[in-house]
């Protein structure tokens, strides 16, 4: 099958290829000077990074590997810590190379260390989970999470490409990956419609088994995917990294456009804190969106229709749309933390209709409560 080819023309620009089997294609995009590869990677693909180092070491080159925690306990300021390490005892120079192999917190962690050796050396992402392809490898946004938010210690610096290989879904939980789907929902909220069509056409081979709440489940009892599924995923990955890089050509660093890709990221983000980050990302996310969904149609901005819609598409997915209703101040307070708030000043990005996202800024703070409200059980 043809190989989908998404271009980020950003100020350094790059491609993110989507298809299958394509190890071989990641180890031809490395730069021709580069002498060490670095692969950061978790546990459970260890297996994986024994067969990179094989074809790293065919290519004449240096593999070295550094295997981190699973998830977001790998995105730690002590994890950063020994990658750095790593990479100072292995003798790695600015023409050298990082791979981050794993879901999107290892290529959050991978492209953090390759942004902060001696200033900014080349990374190229493998990314393993659906959200990973869609959303953390894309984009060039890095960091790890400290005690006070996720997130917040990071940097711009986007891979020299990305390859997003769908036989890595196969063998992925299904509530993990239809986490990754409110990502990719997500850009169908933001801007491509046709995402959400396909979606709602094909809920019965995308869906997870019903309703969850945001914990992880035992592994032991969920779905994988089916095969027929591949194709539609395939469609559904090319059409949101298009999204994401249509937005960051023009917006890089956030300053303006970009913030519509954090479209239920605020009280997501906040759920994910108060939470400890136990929640999957893509399960706050989703109740992140319903909350912004509610608050847009009390302020006016989004009809109840829309809203619905909202509520349809993530339920049918098996996505959480409610969360506990005795957690508002805790919420609050995580909310102020994020990176849209300006001082005191809370800010949202909400939608004025389906594909059309403006920014919501100093809510009136019962329209907050009511948005509260409306996804609490």
């Amino acid at each position: 099958m043809t190989d989908r080819i998404v271009h980020v023309a950003s100020a350094a620009p790059y491609d993110v290829t989507v298809g299958r089997g394509l190890l071989e294609r990641a180890i031809d995009a490395l730069p021709g000077a580069s002498a060490k590869v670095l692969v950061v990677h978790s546990a459970p693909l260890a297996p994986v990074a024994d067969r990179l180092r094989a074809l790293i070491e065919a290519s004449g080159r240096e593999p070295v590997l550094a295997e981190v925690p699973d998830a977001e306990q790998g995105k730690t300021a002590e994890v950063l810590a020994f990658c750095w390490q790593v990479l100072g005892k292995s003798g790695f120079t600015r023409s050298d190379v990082v791979v981050g192999l794993g879901g999107g917190a290892v290529t959050d962690l991978a492209g953090f260390v390759a942004a902060t050796w001696m200033r900014g050396i080349g990374v190229i992402h493998l990314p393993t989970t659906l959200l990973g392809m869609v959303d953390a490898a894309v984009g060039g946004k890095t960091g790890i999470n400290t005690a006070e938010g996720k997130n917040l210690v990071g940097a711009f610096h986007e891979p020299l490409a990305v390859f997003n290989d769908v036989q890595f879904l196969t063998t992925l939980p299904r509530h993990d990956l239809v986490a990754g789907l409110a990502e990719v929902v997500k850009g169908g909220f933001i801007r491509d419609g046709r995402i959400l069509e396909i979606v709602e056409d094909n809920l019965d081979l995308l869906s997870a088994a019903g309703p969850q709440d945001g914990a992880r489940a035992s592994m032991a009892d969920e779905r994988t995917l089916d095969d027929a599924a591949l194709p539609i995923l395939e469609e559904l990955i090319a059409r949101k990294v298009a999204v994401k890089a249509e937005v960051v050509a023009a917006d890089l660093k956030e300053s303006h456009l970009r913030e519509i890709l954090n479209y239920g990221h605020t009280f997501g983000h906040a759920i994910e804190h108060v939470e400890r980050y136990q929640w999957r990302h893509g399960s706050a996310v989703a109740v992140g969106m319903m909350f912004a969904a509610e608050l847009a149609h009390l302020a006016g901005r989004l009809s109840e229709a829309d809203v619905e819609r909202h509520r349809a598409i993530l339920t049918g997915l098996g996505l959480p749309t409610t969360y506990a209703s005795d957690k508002w101040d805790a919420l609050l307070a995580a909310m102020r933390l994020d990176k849209k708030s300006r001082g005191d000043m809370l800010r949202f990005v909400v939608l004025q209709g389906i594909g059309n996202p403006v920014r919501l800024e100093g809510p009136d703070p019962a329209l907050l409560l009511g948005a509260y409200g409306a996804v609490s059980r």
